[in-house]
Protein backbone atom coordinates (compact mmCIF):
# COMPACT_ATOMS: atom_id res chain seq x y z
CA UNK A 1 0.00 0.00 0.00
CA UNK A 2 2.21 2.81 -1.39
CA UNK A 3 1.27 6.59 -1.99
CA UNK A 4 3.44 9.32 -3.65
CA UNK A 5 5.46 10.01 0.42
CA UNK A 6 5.31 6.05 1.74
CA UNK A 7 6.28 2.88 -0.04
CA UNK A 8 7.22 -0.66 1.78
CA UNK A 9 8.83 -3.18 -0.81
CA UNK A 10 9.90 -6.86 0.85
CA UNK A 11 13.37 -7.91 -0.35
CA UNK A 12 12.92 -11.58 0.53
CA UNK A 13 11.29 -13.74 3.38
CA UNK A 14 12.54 -16.34 5.27
CA UNK A 15 10.40 -19.51 3.94
CA UNK A 16 10.96 -21.54 6.91
CA UNK A 17 10.33 -18.77 9.76
CA UNK A 18 8.64 -15.77 7.74
CA UNK A 19 11.20 -13.51 8.69
CA UNK A 20 11.40 -10.37 6.83
CA UNK A 21 14.65 -8.07 4.90
CA UNK A 22 12.53 -4.91 3.21
CA UNK A 23 13.57 -1.48 2.39
CA UNK A 24 10.28 1.03 4.05
CA UNK A 25 10.73 4.53 1.73
CA UNK A 26 9.78 7.54 3.89
CA UNK A 27 10.26 11.12 3.28
CA UNK A 28 13.27 11.72 5.17
CA UNK A 29 14.90 8.77 3.77
CA UNK A 30 14.83 4.59 3.29
CA UNK A 31 14.79 2.65 6.22
CA UNK A 32 16.41 -0.58 5.86
CA UNK A 33 14.15 -3.36 8.09
CA UNK A 34 14.26 -5.28 10.27
CA UNK A 35 15.50 -2.31 12.09
CA UNK A 36 16.05 -1.42 15.79
CA UNK A 37 14.45 2.43 16.55
CA UNK A 38 16.29 4.25 19.66
CA UNK A 39 14.25 6.31 21.67
CA UNK A 40 14.63 10.29 22.23
CA UNK A 41 11.75 10.11 24.78
CA UNK A 42 12.42 14.29 24.88
CA UNK A 43 13.25 14.59 21.73
CA UNK A 44 16.94 13.30 22.10
CA UNK A 45 18.51 10.12 22.69
CA UNK A 46 19.81 10.30 26.35
CA UNK A 47 23.72 10.95 26.42
CA UNK A 48 23.94 10.24 22.25
CA UNK A 49 24.26 13.12 20.38
CA UNK A 50 22.48 13.02 16.73
CA UNK A 51 26.03 12.94 14.82
CA UNK A 52 26.57 9.94 16.72
CA UNK A 53 23.46 8.19 16.36
CA UNK A 54 24.31 8.38 11.93
CA UNK A 55 27.39 7.28 12.56
CA UNK A 56 26.87 3.99 14.48
CA UNK A 57 23.77 3.25 11.88
CA UNK A 58 20.75 4.57 13.35
CA UNK A 59 18.39 5.08 10.94
CA UNK A 60 15.45 6.13 12.74
CA UNK A 61 14.50 7.43 16.25
CA UNK A 62 11.32 7.37 18.29
CA UNK A 63 10.05 10.72 20.36
CA UNK A 64 7.27 10.96 22.71
CA UNK A 65 4.16 12.58 22.32
CA UNK A 66 3.06 12.83 26.07
CA UNK A 67 6.16 14.50 26.71
CA UNK A 68 7.03 17.13 24.07
CA UNK A 69 3.44 18.47 24.59
CA UNK A 70 3.86 18.58 28.36
CA UNK A 71 7.43 20.46 28.16
CA UNK A 72 8.52 22.72 25.63
CA UNK A 73 4.93 21.98 23.78
CA UNK A 74 3.92 20.61 20.21
CA UNK A 75 3.23 24.09 19.40
CA UNK A 76 6.36 25.88 19.79
CA UNK A 77 8.12 22.94 18.59
CA UNK A 78 6.15 23.86 14.91
CA UNK A 79 6.71 27.49 15.30
CA UNK A 80 10.61 26.09 15.61
CA UNK A 81 10.17 24.31 11.90
CA UNK A 82 8.87 20.64 13.37
CA UNK A 83 10.76 17.81 15.53
CA UNK A 84 13.34 17.10 12.83
CA UNK A 85 14.93 20.65 12.82
CA UNK A 86 13.92 21.26 16.64
CA UNK A 87 16.42 18.43 17.33
CA UNK A 88 19.03 18.44 14.54
CA UNK A 89 17.80 15.00 13.00
CA UNK A 90 16.94 14.89 9.16
CA UNK A 91 16.64 10.99 9.17
CA UNK A 92 12.61 9.91 9.49
CA UNK A 93 11.16 9.69 13.34
CA UNK A 94 8.31 7.96 14.59
CA UNK A 95 6.19 9.44 17.49
CA UNK A 96 3.78 7.36 19.70
CA UNK A 97 0.76 8.77 20.21
CA UNK A 98 1.49 9.59 24.23
CA UNK A 99 -1.69 6.80 25.31
CA UNK A 100 1.00 4.35 26.80
CA UNK A 101 2.24 7.38 28.94
CA UNK A 102 -1.27 8.83 29.55
CA UNK A 103 -1.95 5.78 31.25
CA UNK A 104 1.28 4.64 32.97
CA UNK A 105 2.96 8.07 33.99
CA UNK A 106 -0.09 10.68 34.92
CA UNK A 107 -2.60 10.76 37.92
CA UNK A 108 -5.89 9.50 35.85
CA UNK A 109 -8.54 11.68 36.66
CA UNK A 110 -11.61 9.74 34.31
CA UNK A 111 -10.91 7.44 30.95
CA UNK A 112 -14.10 7.79 28.88
CA UNK A 113 -14.73 6.87 25.52
CA UNK A 114 -13.96 10.95 24.62
CA UNK A 115 -10.29 10.39 26.03
CA UNK A 116 -8.34 10.88 29.32
CA UNK A 117 -8.43 13.72 31.67
CA UNK A 118 -5.27 13.54 33.60
CA UNK A 119 -3.02 15.63 35.61
CA UNK A 120 0.18 16.60 34.47
CA UNK A 121 3.54 14.60 36.20
CA UNK A 122 4.87 17.93 35.53
CA UNK A 123 3.03 20.51 37.55
CA UNK A 124 -0.12 18.69 38.01
CA UNK A 125 -2.65 21.14 35.93
CA UNK A 126 -5.44 19.29 33.86
CA UNK A 127 -5.49 18.14 30.30
CA UNK A 128 -8.02 15.96 28.27
CA UNK A 129 -6.08 13.48 25.39
CA UNK A 130 -8.68 12.93 23.10
CA UNK A 131 -7.90 10.75 19.47
CA UNK A 132 -8.06 14.15 18.02
CA UNK A 133 -5.76 15.96 19.96
CA UNK A 134 -3.05 13.04 19.91
CA UNK A 135 -3.64 13.53 16.31
CA UNK A 136 -2.88 17.59 16.37
CA UNK A 137 0.12 17.01 18.55
CA UNK A 138 1.39 14.39 16.12
CA UNK A 139 0.59 17.30 13.12
CA UNK A 140 2.79 19.99 15.16
CA UNK A 141 5.65 17.41 16.01
CA UNK A 142 6.20 17.04 12.03
CA UNK A 143 7.13 12.91 12.74
CA UNK A 144 7.15 10.96 9.65
CA UNK A 145 5.30 7.87 11.24
CA UNK A 146 2.13 8.81 13.81
CA UNK A 147 0.66 6.16 16.26
CA UNK A 148 -2.77 5.91 17.12
CA UNK A 149 -4.46 7.15 20.27
CA UNK A 150 -5.08 3.52 22.31
CA UNK A 151 -5.89 2.48 25.35
CA UNK A 152 -3.23 -0.08 26.89
CA UNK A 153 -4.65 -2.38 29.52
CA UNK A 154 -2.17 -3.47 31.91
CA UNK A 155 -0.78 -7.49 31.92
CA UNK A 156 -3.59 -9.05 34.41
CA UNK A 157 -7.01 -7.32 32.99
CA UNK A 158 -9.15 -9.87 32.80
CA UNK A 159 -10.88 -10.23 29.40
CA UNK A 160 -13.63 -8.05 30.16
CA UNK A 161 -11.45 -5.19 30.89
CA UNK A 162 -9.21 -6.22 28.22
CA UNK A 163 -12.51 -6.42 25.90
CA UNK A 164 -13.55 -2.96 26.83
CA UNK A 165 -10.00 -0.95 26.45
CA UNK A 166 -9.95 -3.03 23.00
CA UNK A 167 -13.15 -1.53 22.15
CA UNK A 168 -12.46 1.74 23.17
CA UNK A 169 -9.04 1.76 20.65
CA UNK A 170 -10.70 0.71 17.60
CA UNK A 171 -13.59 3.51 18.55
CA UNK A 172 -10.28 5.75 18.87
CA UNK A 173 -8.54 4.35 16.07
CA UNK A 174 -11.61 5.38 13.35
CA UNK A 175 -11.57 9.34 15.02
CA UNK A 176 -7.86 9.50 14.94
CA UNK A 177 -7.80 7.97 10.50
CA UNK A 178 -10.90 11.01 10.69
CA UNK A 179 -8.34 13.59 11.89
CA UNK A 180 -5.57 12.74 10.61
CA UNK A 181 -5.20 15.12 7.32
CA UNK A 182 -0.71 15.24 6.96
CA UNK A 183 -0.33 12.67 3.57
CA UNK A 184 3.53 13.47 4.67
CA UNK A 185 2.80 11.09 7.86
CA UNK A 186 2.06 7.42 7.85
CA UNK A 187 -0.82 6.71 10.24
CA UNK A 188 -0.24 3.04 12.03
CA UNK A 189 -3.36 1.55 13.49
CA UNK A 190 -2.37 -0.25 16.41
CA UNK A 191 -3.34 -4.16 17.99
CA UNK A 192 -4.61 -4.16 21.08
CA UNK A 193 -6.16 -6.95 23.24
CA UNK A 194 -4.01 -8.12 25.93
CA UNK A 195 -3.05 -11.77 26.46
CA UNK A 196 -6.38 -12.83 24.80
CA UNK A 197 -6.13 -14.38 21.23
CA UNK A 198 -9.66 -13.33 20.16
CA UNK A 199 -9.55 -9.89 21.39
CA UNK A 200 -6.13 -9.57 19.35
CA UNK A 201 -7.81 -11.16 16.37
CA UNK A 202 -10.81 -8.72 16.61
CA UNK A 203 -8.47 -5.54 17.51
CA UNK A 204 -6.36 -6.79 14.00
CA UNK A 205 -9.65 -7.16 11.88
CA UNK A 206 -10.79 -3.56 13.13
CA UNK A 207 -8.14 -2.37 12.61
CA UNK A 208 -7.47 -3.63 8.58
CA UNK A 209 -9.22 -0.97 7.08
CA UNK A 210 -6.85 1.73 8.39
CA UNK A 211 -4.16 0.16 7.55
CA UNK A 212 -2.23 2.29 4.70
CA UNK A 213 1.65 1.98 5.40
CA UNK A 214 2.15 0.06 8.45
CA UNK A 215 0.14 -1.70 11.39
CA UNK A 216 1.60 -1.74 15.40
CA UNK A 217 1.46 -4.29 17.97
CA UNK A 218 1.26 -3.05 21.39
CA UNK A 219 0.52 -4.08 25.04
CA UNK A 220 3.10 -6.47 24.77
CA UNK A 221 6.46 -6.37 27.19
CA UNK A 222 4.34 -5.10 29.71
CA UNK A 223 5.11 -7.58 32.55
CA UNK A 224 3.84 -10.70 30.81
CA UNK A 225 6.38 -13.61 30.47
CA UNK A 226 8.22 -13.89 27.14
CA UNK A 227 7.18 -16.90 26.11
CA UNK A 228 3.74 -15.55 26.44
CA UNK A 229 4.30 -13.07 24.40
CA UNK A 230 5.95 -15.08 21.66
CA UNK A 231 3.23 -17.31 21.36
CA UNK A 232 0.79 -14.38 20.93
CA UNK A 233 3.24 -12.89 17.74
CA UNK A 234 2.88 -16.86 16.81
CA UNK A 235 -0.97 -16.25 16.93
CA UNK A 236 -0.65 -12.71 14.76
CA UNK A 237 1.87 -13.31 12.45
CA UNK A 238 -0.49 -15.16 9.63
CA UNK A 239 -3.34 -13.08 9.83
CA UNK A 240 -0.98 -9.44 9.69
CA UNK A 241 -0.77 -8.03 6.22
CA UNK A 242 2.54 -8.47 4.51
CA UNK A 243 2.44 -5.66 2.35
CA UNK A 244 3.63 -3.26 5.37
CA UNK A 245 5.76 -3.02 8.02
CA UNK A 246 5.20 -4.70 11.20
CA UNK A 247 6.05 -2.82 14.39
CA UNK A 248 6.24 -4.24 17.82
CA UNK A 249 5.72 -1.37 20.76
CA UNK A 250 8.40 -1.31 23.63
CA UNK A 251 10.40 -4.10 22.80
CA UNK A 252 14.33 -4.04 22.51
CA UNK A 253 16.30 -6.39 24.37
CA UNK A 254 18.45 -8.60 21.83
CA UNK A 255 16.60 -12.18 22.62
CA UNK A 256 13.31 -10.26 22.57
CA UNK A 257 14.82 -8.67 18.97
CA UNK A 258 15.65 -11.90 16.97
CA UNK A 259 12.70 -13.94 18.53
CA UNK A 260 10.52 -10.54 16.84
CA UNK A 261 11.90 -10.85 13.63
CA UNK A 262 11.54 -14.66 13.33
CA UNK A 263 8.02 -13.95 14.06
CA UNK A 264 8.03 -11.70 10.56
CA UNK A 265 8.37 -8.21 13.02
CA UNK A 266 10.16 -5.52 11.00
CA UNK A 267 10.30 -2.48 13.53
CA UNK A 268 11.22 -2.31 17.76
CA UNK A 269 11.99 0.16 19.98
CA UNK A 270 12.74 0.58 23.51
CA UNK A 271 14.30 2.70 26.10
CA UNK A 272 16.02 0.01 27.62
CA UNK A 273 19.68 0.34 25.74
CA UNK A 274 20.04 3.97 27.22
CA UNK A 275 18.63 2.95 30.67
CA UNK A 276 20.53 0.24 31.50
CA UNK A 277 23.75 1.78 30.28
CA UNK A 278 22.99 4.77 32.99
CA UNK A 279 22.88 1.78 35.75
CA UNK A 280 26.35 0.41 33.84
CA UNK A 281 25.21 -2.48 32.12
CA UNK A 282 26.41 -3.21 28.53
CA UNK A 283 24.19 -5.36 26.29
CA UNK A 284 26.82 -7.59 24.38
CA UNK A 285 27.20 -10.49 21.95
CA UNK A 286 28.19 -12.77 24.98
CA UNK A 287 25.46 -11.57 27.02
CA UNK A 288 25.42 -8.50 29.68
CA UNK A 289 27.87 -7.27 31.16
CA UNK A 290 27.73 -5.01 34.69
CA UNK A 291 30.73 -3.05 34.95
CA UNK A 292 29.97 -1.57 37.71
CA UNK A 293 31.37 -5.01 39.49
CA UNK A 294 34.57 -5.54 41.79
CA UNK A 295 35.44 -7.90 39.11
CA UNK A 296 36.73 -5.76 36.48
CA UNK A 297 38.63 -3.64 38.40
CA UNK A 298 41.57 -4.57 36.48
CA UNK A 299 39.68 -5.28 33.23
CA UNK A 300 41.92 -3.63 30.92
CA UNK A 301 39.97 -5.80 27.86
CA UNK A 302 37.24 -4.22 25.76
CA UNK A 303 33.45 -4.98 26.33
CA UNK A 304 33.20 -6.88 23.30
CA UNK A 305 35.86 -8.04 21.44
CA UNK A 306 33.27 -8.59 18.23
CA UNK A 307 32.10 -5.07 18.07
CA UNK A 308 33.61 -2.34 16.13
CA UNK A 309 32.23 1.20 18.23
CA UNK A 310 34.35 3.60 19.59
CA UNK A 311 33.80 2.53 22.82
CA UNK A 312 35.08 -0.88 22.53
CA UNK A 313 38.04 -0.12 20.14
CA UNK A 314 39.18 2.95 22.63
CA UNK A 315 38.06 1.82 26.49
CA UNK A 316 37.95 -1.10 28.82
CA UNK A 317 35.64 -2.32 30.97
CA UNK A 318 38.37 -0.94 33.98
CA UNK A 319 38.22 2.40 32.47
CA UNK A 320 33.97 2.00 32.27
CA UNK A 321 33.88 1.11 35.52
CA UNK A 322 35.41 3.54 36.95
CA UNK A 323 33.86 6.13 35.24
CA UNK A 324 30.17 4.70 36.14
CA UNK A 325 31.69 4.24 39.74
CA UNK A 326 32.80 7.61 39.88
CA UNK A 327 29.70 8.95 38.60
CA UNK A 328 31.21 10.56 35.82
CA UNK A 329 28.60 11.08 32.81
CA UNK A 330 31.15 9.64 30.52
CA UNK A 331 30.37 6.10 31.62
CA UNK A 332 26.41 6.49 30.83
CA UNK A 333 27.34 7.97 26.97
CA UNK A 334 30.23 5.55 26.27
CA UNK A 335 27.37 3.01 27.36
CA UNK A 336 24.79 4.16 25.58
CA UNK A 337 26.80 4.50 22.53
CA UNK A 338 27.89 0.74 22.81
CA UNK A 339 24.45 -0.45 23.06
CA UNK A 340 22.51 1.26 20.30
CA UNK A 341 25.51 0.34 18.19
CA UNK A 342 25.31 -3.47 19.33
CA UNK A 343 21.58 -3.85 19.04
CA UNK A 344 22.17 -1.81 15.19
CA UNK A 345 24.85 -4.94 14.29
CA UNK A 346 22.22 -7.13 15.47
CA UNK A 347 19.42 -6.20 13.33
CA UNK A 348 22.13 -5.75 10.42
CA UNK A 349 23.09 -9.07 11.09
CA UNK A 350 19.92 -10.39 10.75
CA UNK A 351 19.58 -8.62 7.63
CA UNK A 352 22.15 -10.09 6.13
CA UNK A 353 20.80 -13.58 7.48
CA UNK A 354 17.40 -12.76 6.11
CA UNK A 355 19.12 -12.20 2.48
CA UNK A 356 21.71 -14.88 2.39
CA UNK A 357 19.30 -17.69 3.75
CA UNK A 358 20.99 -18.81 6.59
CA UNK A 359 18.98 -17.19 9.59
CA UNK A 360 18.30 -19.99 11.44
CA UNK A 361 22.22 -20.94 11.43
CA UNK A 362 22.69 -16.96 12.32
CA UNK A 363 19.97 -17.14 15.63
CA UNK A 364 21.72 -19.96 16.65
CA UNK A 365 25.19 -18.91 17.10
CA UNK A 366 23.29 -15.60 18.85
CA UNK A 367 22.54 -17.77 21.16
CA UNK A 368 25.30 -19.73 21.60
CA UNK A 369 27.35 -17.34 22.20
CA UNK A 370 24.96 -15.09 24.49
CA UNK A 371 24.92 -18.47 26.57
CA UNK A 372 28.81 -19.17 26.50
CA UNK A 373 28.58 -21.93 24.47
CA UNK A 374 31.36 -20.82 21.93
Amino acid sequence: MNNQYFSFEIEKTDPLTGARAGVFHTPHGDILTPVYMPVGTQATVKGVLPDTLKKIGSQIILSNTYHLHMRPGDELIARAGGLHRFMNWDKPILTDSGGFQVFSLASLNNITDEGVRFSSHIDGSKHLFTPEKAMEIQHNLGSDIIMAFDQCSEYGYTHEQSARAMERTSAWLERCFVAHKNPRQALFPIVQGNMFEDLRAESLNRSLPFVKHGIAIGGLSVGEPKPKMYELLDFLQPRLPTDVPRYLMGVGSPDCLVEGVLRGVDMFDCVLATRVARNGTALTSRGKVVVRNGVYKEDFTPLDPECGCDCCKNYTKAYLRHMVNAGEMTGAMLLSLHNIYYLHSLMKGLRESILGGYVTDFVKEFYAKQNGVV
